[in-house]
């Protein structure tokens, strides 16, 4: 599957895109991207204290153009030829 990052997870990964095989659910897909590229998107993501119940992911992940809060959050199932987009947290005032 293609994974695309944005903002400051391109920075952190240094590129737009990678291709991930074998990866069933976004939580490992998670795991995957902070072995291989940064851990900082994990922390980002997963252990920012505005992480809750309701909100469990810090950040947007798509799969296919569809929030994961809208479907399984991180237990949301993956499969070859999905497209997976992930937003780091958004800050403003």
């Amino acid at each position: 599957m293609k994974v695309r990052f944005y903002a400051t997870f391109r920075e952190l990964v240094g590129r737009k895109e990678v291709e991930v095989h074998g990866v069933r659910t976004v939580g490992e897909l998670i795991d995957i991207i902070s072995e291989r590229y940064s851990p900082e998107i994990k922390e980002q993501l997963l252990r920012s204290p505005r992480i809750s119940e309701k909100k469990p992911i810090d950040g947007m992940i798509l799969v296919n153009g569809h929030n994961v809060l809208h479907l399984r959050g991180l237990d949301t199932e993956l499969k070859e030829g999905d497209v997976v987009y992930i937003f780091p947290p958004a800050g403003g005032g």
